[in-house]
């Protein structure tokens, strides 16, 4: 029996010395997996406590813990209003990651723990904050015509909205015509749109272009691929994600995204070290970091960094009206112009009533012409699914496929974010949501059921007209 006692003293000991080494390992060099995901963690939950005004453990356990990976589930998160941060911790105590909120510039993951230079890299002069009014969308926030009933209907059927819906606005004609909110979200609240924000950061680049400071056949685009192979690589292999740059996108697992997004102060270096695999052009790979190189590319190009941190702003959000939008920076001070623009609903149609306009604002052309047409051209590379200008053509299967009209385009984004442009139609639906990608969720069932609701088209000549239109009608 003293024997039996003393295996199991000894296993007991055993155990004991082997949780110790494991906390020491985790608390020492956390796996790198955990690491990311305390860094995803602390990033949203700081995102939607400070811009969205939405409480830390309502974000963590709706947006954080219930789509992703079981581990995340053992995240824990502090929000320390006093210093405006947020760390998350494993179990609440290993693989700590933080977020620092800056203000006019929303959140930024601090991977390395270095809030000073988080802090500096941030400008000292923000824009200055925008005020909705009560004028009539999009002008203002007020929305004149009772909502369309058929249409209306369709937004409360949850097999057509979808799971885990959080806004859709319907736009006809410049107006909008319907709307929905998900529990707890309302036209006021700030949504993210994942990678519809590369779009936008495309047309943050377009006004540049109007002002003849980058054009789409510049190349020897960074100083670090001078006399190199990738100095050939040009804007427009850029936006069309044909860089012919290695990246691999998966989410799934600690991948080049990730460790960009959430391991790495200075989302630039990765892309900007990746290697070549493929002739520019020649190879359609989907990147974020392609849409970070070109937020580095056209801050430089704006010449002076006071002005680049307040361009957004003033060239695009300012005379769109879209007073709610935050376009967040890195650690380092470059627009994360792959996955983090912050904004309302409303604010995300006017963007989608600006492209189905041409580029044109209360009668002011704001990007080239063109620029909207190369979002609306598929490339070759993509097989016809991306285009020219950072927008999809064919996100998770053709227009045809589905019924649709062949001018339709798409901005989509992470966890079901999407905004369906019709220019034929004369239609914007946007679509902001927590809807993974495993539940196959796909928005064209939405776009369908409202064009199926909506009066019968005109005729070609008429059409042609309401695309020309650049004035919101009622």
């Amino acid at each position: 029996m003293r024997f039996v006692l003393r295996i199991l003293k000894a296993l007991a000991l055993l155990l004991v010395l082997v949780v110790i080494a494991a906390a020491g390992w985790l608390f020492i060099r956390p796996p790198e997996l955990l690491r990311v995901g305390d860094g995803y963690a602390a990033k949203i939950v700081c995102s939607n406590v400070f811009i969205a005004g939405r409480a830390a453990e309502d974000v963590l356990h709706d947006d954080v813990q219930a789509p992703g990976n079981p581990l995340l589930r053992l995240v824990r998160v502090s929000v320390d209003r006093d210093n405006d941060r947020v760390t998350a911790r494993f179990m609440g105590l290993f693989a700590q990651s933080y977020a620092l909120y800056r203000g006019a510039f929303g959140c930024t993951s601090v991977p390395d723990g270095n809030f000073e230079a988080a802090a500096n890299a941030a400008p000292f002069d923000p824009p200055a904050k925008m005020q909705a009014n009560d004028g009539l969308w999009p002008e203002g926030e007020a929305i004149d015509n009772p909502a369309d009933g058929k249409i209306a209907a369709l937004l409360a059927d949850a097999g057509v909205a979808g799971p885990a819906m959080r806004a859709i606005v319907v736009v006809r004609n410049g107006r909008i015509v319907a709307e929905a909110y998900g529990p707890g979200f309302s036209a006021k609240t700030p949504l993210i749109g994942w990678s519809m924000t590369k779009t936008v950061n495309a047309a943050v680049l377009g006004r540049l272009m109007l002002g003849g400071k980058i054009s789409f056949d510049d190349d020897n685009l960074l100083a670090q691929w001078k006399n190199d192979t990738r100095a050939r690589i040009k804007v427009s292999d850029l936006l069309g994600m044909e860089s012919g740059l290695a990246f691999n996108e998966d989410y799934g697992d600690v991948a080049d995204v990730t460790r960009m997004l959430y391991l790495d102060p200075d989302m630039v270096s990765l892309p900007a070290n990746a290697p070549m695999e493929a002739a520019p052009g020649q190879r359609f790979r989907y990147s974020s970091g392609t849409a970070v190189l070109l937020s580095r590319i056209w801050m430089d190009r704006v010449g002076n960094a006071q002005a680049a941190f307040s361009y957004p702003h003033d060239a695009l959000f300012s005379p769109l009206g879209m007073t709610s939008a935050v376009f967040e920076l890195d650690a380092r001070g470059t627009f994360a112009g792959s996955s983090y623009l912050y904004a309302t609903a409303h604010d995300w149609a006017r963007f989608g009533q600006f492209l189905l306009q041409d580029g044109v604002w209360n009668g002011q052309r704001l990007l080239p012409e063109g620029f909207v047409g190369a979002m609306r051209t598929p490339t070759a590379a993509s097989n016809g699914r991306y285009t020219q200008g950072q927008a999809w053509l064919a996100p998770g299967g053709s227009s045809a496929a589905f019924g649709l009209p062949e001018d339709t385009f798409w901005l989509t984004g992470h966890d079901g974010q999407s905004m369906a442009i019709v220019p034929s139609a004369n239609l914007i639906v946007v679509r902001l949501g927590l809807t993974p990608s495993r539940l196959d969720y796909q928005p064209q069932v939405l776009l369908k059921a409202i064009l199926a609701a909506l009066p019968q088209p005109r005729g070609p000549q008429q059409q042609a007209g309401s695309q020309r239109q650049t004035q919101p009608q009622p």
